[in-house]
């Protein structure tokens, strides 16, 4: 065994890394998670039917609900919404061996400061190397062994070619990048651009506008990434592009159901749970764009839609009357 894994957060995208890592068989795995009577559930039984219904998890994956789990872990992943990750970094921070490298799985922005989560983990654990994982890949495919690809990006080029060859498998693949900055406003952003196509479908405004949206988004995306620094190739790879299609196409996308209902005028709750993660991106890129003068039309509109402070029809009357421009 290579490498000592662990996996923080038992929902269902902690649950499928941590079973398509140890199904490569390369390293010693173990799903860390909260509930004691949930771990004890997927020992015994070796399936999380809540999350991932009838996908049976390898039986070389261990389970712990001990904080001290992470303890022998030279690799360690968050997997948890980006709100919670602050809180997992100070409970699992101290059992944390030296030299182990935390990665990042949330796709998001720190709500309170507007700090990227390798930012706010660098500042709760100073001691650790932090990278990120992001990119299309959805829970259940990932758990079911159907070929995905995503990135993973640290600050060194070699430490990102470590974690890919030590989390990739045989239908898992990771790509290596030294742009944490790229991958993760990718990964954050690409949730409110979904937001913004789930609406055009509720709305029923056709997929021509779909289409539109997702290719200017991506412009947006690219402006902003540029202007925190990060590389605008980096918005066109599996972390941009790659997904933001699945996103803003898929409706096994939480975003996108959001936005379907948001489009159709039903109620929603923006928090369901914290999982709607472009529900809090969105102000906060929107706020941040402004403080660098960058132009992110689509994104203000989300923001001020979930505020509140702008109905649907309002927003695309404004984005269909901007002044004409180049591409």
């Amino acid at each position: 065994m290579s490498e000592n894994i662990a996996v923080v957060g038992s929902g269902a995208f902690g649950t499928a890394l941590a079973a398509v890592i140890a199904l490569a068989g390369r390293s010693a795995v173990t799903l860390v998670g909260r509930d004691p009577s949930l771990i004890a559930d997927l020992k015994a039984e070796r399936l999380h039917d809540a999350v991932l219904p009838g996908i049976l998890l390898p039986d070389t994956l261990e389970f712990s609900a001990e904080p001290d789990a992470v303890a022998g872990a030279s690799i360690v992943l968050f997997a948890m919404p980006s709100q919670a990750q602050a809180d997992a970094a100070r409970q699992y921070g101290p059992y944390l061996s030296k030299d182990a490298v935390v990665v990042t799985c949330a796709k998001g922005i720190e709500r309170a400061t507007g700090n990227l989560l390798t930012d706010m983990l660098e500042r709760e654990l100073p001691d650790h190397s932090v990278a990120v994982l992001s990119g299309p890949g959805f829970a259940a495919d990932i758990a079911k062994g159907l070929p995905t690809a995503m990135a993973i990006a640290a600050a060194d080029m070699e430490t990102a070619e470590r974690l890919a060859q030590a989390i990739s498998g045989r239908t898992f693949r990771l790509y290596a990048s030294n742009d944490r900055i790229g991958v993760q406003l990718g990964g954050a952003l690409k949730n409110v651009l979904a937001i913004a196509c789930g609406i055009v479908e509720g709305r029923g405004i056709g997929d021509s506008a779909r289409a539109a949206l997702i290719a200017r988004g991506l412009a947006e995306m690219s402006r902003f990434v540029v202007a925190k620094g990060g590389l605008a190739d980096t918005v066109r790879g599996l972390s941009g592009l790659g997904d933001l299609v699945l996103t803003a196409t898929s409706h096994q996308s939480r975003n996108l159901r959001f936005g379907i209902a948001l489009g159709r005028g039903e109620k929603t709750d923006p928090l369901q749970g914290a999982l709607v993660e472009g529900a809090f991106a969105a102000s906060v890129a929107s706020r941040l764009a402004a403080e660098l003068k960058v132009s992110m039309p689509i994104t203000d509109a989300i923001s001020a839609i979930i505020d509140g402070k702008l109905d649907i029809a309002e927003a695309i009357e404004q984005l269909m009357t901007r002044p004409i421009t180049t591409e």
